[in-house]
């Protein structure tokens, strides 16, 4: 089942759920708001292969914000570390974002239990759009799992800021 926002804000204060610098404004009536962080990264290479870490541009926002240009895939970030050991997270956009064309989630909307870290943003544009630092840009809704928790404990572990795919620690040449 899906936390209203209250039974969050309950959690948030009992410490079964984990959300830098959370406030309260930000709770929705099932999900917490949460805001673009200051990374954005892009691949560099016209051809990505899945065998090798794909090279990565970064650059960290001012208050000026940047124009994301269609036709590019971006990595953001989330301002907020979040996550619980207790449930089970799903990241959507936020209505205003998306209404702009601004996408930030295509296929890995889920956060395991025990993943707390900020989340990094699958982004494109319809049409160029300029971004800033702090905006909000999405929703992150808990869920009750079914069974005993299961600790997260994933390559991405310890991400400080968005992080470029490393697909290529799992990937092994030659069939087997």
């Amino acid at each position: 089942m899906i936390l209203s926002g209250p039974e969050i804000h309950a959690e948030v204060m009992a410490g079964r759920i984990h959300i830098d610098d959370y406030d309260p404004e930000r709770i929705e009536p099932n999900s917490y708001g949460f805001r673009l962080a200051e990374d954005i990264l892009w691949y560099e290479q016209d051809v990505i292969d899945c065998f090798e870490p794909p090279k990565a541009e970064h650059v960290k926002m001012g208050p000026e914000g940047m124009v994301l240009e269609p036709g590019r895939f971006y990595l953001g970030g989330t301002m907020e570390a979040m996550g619980s050991p207790n449930y089970a997270a799903t990241l959507y956009a936020c209505r205003s974002a998306s209404t702009l064309g601004i996408w930030i989630q295509f296929s890995a909307p889920l956060g395991h239990s025990g993943a707390v870290f900020p989340w990094t943003l699958e982004m494109k544009v319809a049409h160029p759009v300029r971004v800033y630092p702090g905006m909000m840009i999405g929703k992150l809704a808990f869920w009750a799992m079914q069974g005993e928790a299961v600790g997260y404990h994933g390559k991405y572990t310890g991400s400080r800021s968005a992080v470029a795919s490393r697909l290529s620690l799992d990937q092994h040449h030659g069939a087997n």
